[in-house]
């Protein structure tokens, strides 16, 4: 007899975690993250050049890593450790920033009382593992195996003057254990803060860890099409020319001379430019006013203009077409002039 499979109740909840998701945008430059190893990469997260699109089921999983902090802690308590995973002060996660508010992260937990070290506390950072990530982890210890995860904890560490943090991580297939004890490493630390803080400064992309396409860790990042190929990033005050990250924590519109929430940089307004370094793969900037930029086609040498007047590509225009040529197209141009209309993603 042929199984009655419920595909479509399954789909329908893969579907809603895609629905629930938001787009990955973090307003501050995470802690989690600052360990990544190419500052390109990290500077278009901080950017909020790619958005996220992950199956449902992709978005599930990460849940399932959330879900897994409160068995953590259940665990580490039934043995005797006092752990806290929420500032008694705030009723929140604990939390940590530098550099003006624009870098900072989340504790998963502060402990004392492990059995090998009972009077010193330790920030704890809670992690899941597939099979052969938990086996590597076993085989070369937190700082090889998972060097974002260790440099992580050493900004923590720094941050909350605490000199010892504890890694457990669990493998999802067969829910074996692994604990690791790592010791505070100063110079670590301060490079970090060196990092966020060149990548906060910075008003263009950093350098690449490599430019060749298939330079593995680029196969694996989900910035690629826009960094190595002729995607042009989301559209958003991140991306735009006339953004600064200013003294105090704050974006500024240096257009309409605002100070702008997330969710206001999230919008974004017909205003924008992008940064002309963000659509150098496939154009270059020769000239430019206040509010438009003339650029030229690198494949043909042809000519056009992105700006506020009509006439002039939207960035919403550039992002949408994948054929670079449509920007320079007579008969598409024509189209647009006469009707007044824009170019739209299919």
């Amino acid at each position: 007899m042929a199984i009655n499979l419920a595909s479509d109740t399954i789909n329908k909840i893969y579907q809603h975690y895609k629905n629930t998701s938001d787009n990955g945008f973090r307003g501050h430059l995470g802690a989690s993250i600052i360990g990544k190893p190419c500052e390109r990469a990290i500077w278009y997260d901080f950017r909020w050049c790619t958005p996220s699109d992950l199956e449902g089921r992709l978005y599930r999983l990460f849940q399932t890593g959330h879900l897994a902090e409160d068995r953590f802690t259940a665990d580490l308590k039934a043995i005797g450790v006092k752990i806290s995973t929420v500032n008694p002060r705030t009723g929140k996660q604990y939390q940590i920033n530098a550099c003006d508010g624009f870098f900072g992260g989340s504790l998963d937990g502060i402990g004392l009382g492990f059995p090998e070290n009972p009077n010193q506390k330790h920030v704890v950072e809670m992690k899941t593992h597939s099979d052969k990530s938990f086996k590597e982890l076993k085989k070369k210890g937190v700082k090889k195996a998972k060097p974002q995860h260790y440099t992580q904890m050493q900004v923590y560490m720094s941050a909350s003057k605490i000199k010892h943090a504890f890694y457990i991580a669990v493998n999802k297939d067969n829910e074996e254990l692994y604990g690791e004890f790592i010791d505070f490493d100063e110079d670590h630390a301060n490079e970090q803060y060196e990092k966020a803080a060149r990548i906060i400064a910075s008003d263009r992309p950093l350098a690449r860890i490599n430019d060749e396409p298939s330079w593995f860790e680029c196969k694996l990042c989900n910035h690629q099409a826009i960094c190595q190929g002729e995607k042009a990033p989301a559209v958003n005050c991140r991306t735009c020319l006339h953004i600064s990250a200013e003294e105090g924590g704050n974006w500024v519109c240096k257009r309409y001379n605002v100070t702008l929430t997330e969710q206001q940089q999230l919008w974004g307004c017909r205003s924008h430019l992008y940064i002309p370094d963000l659509l150098l793969n496939f154009a270059e900037a020769l000239d430019a006013g206040e509010y438009w930029i003339e650029y030229k086609l690198k494949d043909s040498g042809e000519v056009f203009i992105t700006g506020e007047d009509p006439g002039q590509f939207k960035s919403t225009e550039i992002r949408a077409v994948e054929d670079k040529s449509l920007l320079i197209n007579k008969e598409v141009n024509m189209l647009r002039d006469a009707f007044s209309a824009e170019l739209k993603e299919a």
